[in-house]
């Protein structure tokens, strides 16, 4: 199985159970920060792609569930810079296997990649505090067209 390069936010119990997922499929998983790492706008839209701006944003973050963020109210300039600035606002996890980066948990994507998931349901989402029930977001129509190719160089 491949390594994987995780980017989560420490304590968050979806990416806990998605980190789990990965370890039982065998993989090696290299977990980062999000919080913490030093983002720049060139390695955050690397794990964008082809992704619409306002799906760069994490819809559970507590300045988006508020509405004092407006995702759909970014170009791609501003969108990065304000994710650059506050990373609790980038949907996550960011995933980087082989070289290539995608933003979100995408069983399929992993698939393609070499990353077998044990059967089951793939958390994906907000897990509310206390209870195994995970809120789902809804997954784009097609989501290869979302994630990044692969690039040249490894993720610093």
């Amino acid at each position: 199985m491949p390594t994987v390069s995780f980017w989560w936010k420490p304590g968050c119990a979806t990416n806990t159970r998605q980190i789990g997922l990965l370890r039982e499929a065998g993989c090696e998983v290299v977990v980062h920060d999000l919080l913490t790492e030093a983002w720049t706008k060139d390695a955050l839209l690397a794990f964008f792609g082809a992704r619409p701006v306002r799906e760069w944003f994490n819809p559970a973050a507590p300045a988006v569930k508020a509405g004092a963020v407006d995702p759909t109210g970014f170009r791609a300039e501003a969108a990065l810079s304000r994710l650059v600035a506050e990373p609790l606002l980038i949907r996550r996890p960011l995933v980087e296997v082989n070289g290539e980066r995608c933003c979100g948990f995408d069983a399929v994507w992993l698939v393609q990649r070499g990353v077998r998931l044990p059967d089951g349901t793939v958390p994906q989402g907000c897990s509310h505090a206390g209870s195994d029930e995970v809120a789902e977001c809804k997954p784009p129509r097609n989501p290869a067209v979302y994630c990044a190719p692969p690039s040249g160089a490894s993720f610093p």
